[in-house]
């Protein structure tokens, strides 16, 4: 069975959504939501970056990333991937609560349910690149792995 997001507010998995209220800490600094961190490092370094790191709400913050008037860092397109997978792994270490939703979903794809990001979703046509459920995939094993580590130096089960 595939699981389908998209609205934060959907239950239970609005949490995959970046617009979902989890913050976290990184690089040194509060983040909202991981749309804040991800439009942010847009512009990082930048004055534009913080304005978007404050933004009240995870939509203000991807219409001022959006921004065609501020110029994107020169290596946003090879870095994009990167930045939303530290963003991912970073909520879902933070919240015990939606990394327990992330992890018990097995081994089931996960799908952004949008007709209107070819890239990070399913697209239009639903043959999108789902780079945001691919993530979360990934995020999913790098969980499950460090959770099994964990247990085996708790001493709790048998190493290997």
């Amino acid at each position: 069975m595939t699981i389908y997001f998209y609205g934060a507010g959907e239950v239970p998995y609005g949490c995959f959504s970046n617009f979902s209220d989890h913050g976290f800490d990184l690089d040194g600094v509060w983040w909202p939501t991981s749309e804040h961190y991800f439009q942010a490092q847009k512009f990082k370094g930048t004055r534009h970056a913080d304005l978007v790191r404050r933004a009240r709400t995870p939509l203000r913050a991807a219409e001022l990333g959006r921004d065609s008037s501020k110029p994107l860092r020169r290596d946003w397109e090879r870095v994009k991937d990167d930045v939303m997978r530290r963003a991912v792994v970073t909520k879902f270490r933070a919240h015990a609560d939606i990394r327990d939703i992330l992890l018990s979903t097995g081994d089931e794809e996960i799908v952004e349910d949008t007709t209107t990001d070819h890239y990070w979703g399913r697209g239009r046509t639903g043959n999108g690149k789902n780079m945001l459920g691919r993530i979360l995939v990934r995020t999913r094993s790098q969980l499950r792995a460090e959770l099994a580590e964990a247990l085996d130096s708790d001493g709790r089960r048998p190493r290997r």
